[in-house]
């Protein structure tokens, strides 16, 4: 009897805990659930510190390491942002990729034909590139809203299309200018940049979005544009301004992404490597909340530091299947958590009433 007594009260204190765990928000399962696995590869690695496990845990909690996560989240991140934008305003933008890489080129771009080493205005040639990759990213951007969202074209393959022009055009360009689609190294980079401005970005976009009225018209526009258009708020606006945002934080990626390391790489897949389809995956994952993409950005930067400092180390584990993870997290997660809300008016053209 004592026996059972004590098997119900520990039933009774793992179904409490359970549906404790179920009791807490989207993002703070995600928070717990991450401690609760860094905590567990910690305990392991402390107990058989000759072990992989104990190799992982000297890896993750390496300062380096987190910076050089920081650092490869960046472009996820901000590209990321873009999307969320373009979403929550009813328009689904996956040509983000392409976004990326015209943004990275034509950054490299720019600085290459002012020179480095130069200044304009007292503003160092490497800045006006990272601007110019920016407005790059704005113009096409607005192309692609505008056959969108005034021509009523499809927007999965209009962002298919963005996607395949960039790929084609940007290592074109670089073959015409530098002779070949890798440009050569610049010579100087924007170091650490990329990181400020992404954490500045993400506050930025999670006040614009949540604590402004542009961003109610924003949310406004993916969940009920019919009472937008009632309010006397012209959808089609506030939808081409959320596409001209979502160029405007991928720009700032595919900058940060070339202008980080001083050059540009159009072989293969280009220097982008599906970053922007990551984008769209960390977006999803956080809820379509700017702080939650930043997070799954950093999860999926995070685990590409480690991997590349397991290969360091004789772990040949290949790139190409970490690289998987963040479609294979995606999946689980909208499997068994489930709170992955899409904007109800996401990918719907809306006719205005007049």
């Amino acid at each position: 009897m004592r026996e059972n007594a004590e098997q119900n009260q520990d039933q009774e204190l793992k179904k409490s805990l359970i549906d404790r765990f179920k009791s807490l928000s989207y993002v703070w399962q995600i928070i717990v659930g991450t401690i609760g696995v860094l905590a567990l590869i910690g305990v392991v690695g402390l107990l058989f510190p000759a072990s992989p496990a104990g190799d992982l845990a000297r890896i993750i909690f390496r300062w380096s390491v987190f910076t050089q996560a920081l650092r490869i989240s960046a472009p996820i991140a901000l590209a990321a942002i873009g999307g969320i934008f373009a979403e929550k305003s009813g328009v689904i933008n996956i040509g983000l990729e392409g976004l990326l890489i015209i943004s990275a080129f034509t950054a490299v771009l720019v600085t290459a034909m002012i020179g480095p080493a130069e200044t304009v205005a007292f503003i160092p040639a490497i800045w006006i590139g990272f601007l110019a990759g920016v407005l790059a990213g704005v113009i096409l951007s607005a192309l692609f809203g505008i056959v969108c969202i005034e021509f009523k074209a499809d927007q999965i393959i209009a962002g298919l299309a963005v996607w395949l022009i960039a790929l084609g055009l940007a290592p074109f360009a670089s073959t015409l200018y530098f002779g070949g689609r890798d440009t050569g190294s610049l010579g100087t980079t924007i170091g650490n940049w990329p990181i400020a401005i992404m954490l500045l970005s993400v506050l930025a976009a999670w006040v614009l979005l949540n604590h402004t009225t542009f961003g109610s018209y924003i949310r406004a526009a993916g969940e009920n544009p019919k009472a937008l258009d009632t309010a006397g708020v012209s959808v089609s606006r506030i939808r081409h301004a959320g596409v001209l945002l979502s160029g405007f934080f991928a720009g700032m990626g595919g900058a940060s992404l070339s202008l980080s390391i001083g050059l540009f790489i159009g072989t293969g897949e280009t220097m982008v490597e599906g970053r922007g389809f990551i984008a769209i995956v960390a977006y999803l994952f956080g809820n379509y909340n700017p702080v939650g993409a930043f997070g799954a950005s950093l999860l999926f930067g995070g685990l590409d530091a480690i991997q590349i400092r397991l290969q360091q180390i004789g772990y040949g584990i290949p790139d190409t299947l970490v690289q998987t993870i963040p479609y294979i997290v995606v999946i689980l997660v909208l499997a068994f958590v489930g709170r992955t809300r899409i904007p109800k008016a996401a990918g719907k053209h809306y006719e205005t009433e007049e």
